[in-house]
């Protein structure tokens, strides 16, 4: 999968510039759908199904309360900057909430997210694979 993320990120910056350039909730922000796309992604690589078959599989791994559960079982595997970026996400103030999951599990999502934009901006594209395969292993959805 690294080869199809390298098209999306031509313009990688530094681990430290993207960490000290962008607010947490920046990173959140792209991370958000580079998760979502590189789920669905990998979902139709997979297989060949209804769009709505897709949806259901997608939206059981991508949701902030699925989200939550993955990082708190990976976080030990995170490096010291991803942990930071994390960290700083987790306790920001986002300025909205999560229709379906607690706040707690909310802000743990966030700093998930951000953890995934962090990786991307930066061009780390095989740590980014391999923190989406892992929560769709974590998940079992298959």
């Amino acid at each position: 999968m690294e080869e199809s993320v390298v098209l999306l990120d031509e313009q990688a910056l530094s681990p430290h510039e993207v960490s000290s350039k962008y607010s947490p909730l920046a990173l959140a922000y792209i991370g958000d759908s580079i998760y979502d796309l590189l789920v669905k992604k990998s979902f139709v690589l997979k297989s060949n199904m209804q769009p709505e078959k897709y949806h259901k599989k997608v939206t059981s791994i991508v949701s902030a309360k699925a989200q939550s559960a993955f990082i708190e079982s990976f976080m030990d595997n995170l490096t010291e900057e991803e942990q930071a970026v994390y960290k700083r996400a987790r306790n920001s103030s986002p300025h909205t909430k999560a229709k379906n999951a607690s706040l707690q599990d909310y802000l743990k999502a966030t700093g998930f997210e951000a953890v995934l934009g962090y990786l991307y901006l930066s061009g780390q594209n095989a740590r980014l694979d391999e923190l989406v395969q892992s929560s769709i292993r974590f998940h079992g959805v298959d």
